[in-house]
């Protein structure tokens, strides 16, 4: 929990606008104001898609079957965090981003439809920034495609 406050309480990075919700409509109105209140918007999240019989799904090795870019010339994302009540952690960068939906498929049967962000300029971001100690990388400028 401590984090949590941490994380809602740590001021925004360059080009960055994150707000945290504690309820469903506070999270809309947020979006709201960052795309304004006609835009048409899309929800896109993970999701685990139960196949096997197996009750041990935590833990297994998933091999990608597809990629697919979904179009987002804006994107708000919310990401659910540990707290004693409901808390989404939600932000817009203005910099570009990229969303995929990535189709994966589980040792035991098991499947995952999930969604990937990339962001492709982070030199804004801290060097400790949690993205780059769970991935193992360090911020660069742009990051250079195909």
């Amino acid at each position: 929990m401590a984090a949590t406050l941490e994380e809602c309480d740590r001021h925004p990075i360059p080009g960055e606008q994150k707000f945290c919700a504690t309820s469903s409509q506070s999270m809309s109105e947020f979006i709201e104001s960052i795309f304004g209140p006609d835009a048409p918007t899309k929800a896109v999240s993970t999701y685990h898609i139960k196949r096997s019989e197996s009750d041990d799904v935590a833990v297994q090795n998933y091999r990608m079957m597809g990629i697919r870019q979904i179009p987002s010339p804006k994107m708000v994302s919310c990401h659910t965090m540990p707290y004693a009540y409901t808390v989404f952690y939600c932000h817009y960068h203005k910099s570009d981003n990229r969303v995929y939906r990535v189709s994966l498929a589980g040792e035991n049967g098991d499947g995952v439809e999930a969604i990937a962000v990339c962001h492709m300029d982070t030199s804004h971001w801290g060097p400790n920034h949690v993205a780059f100690r769970v991935l193992g990388v360090e911020p660069v400028d742009t990051i250079r495609v195909g």
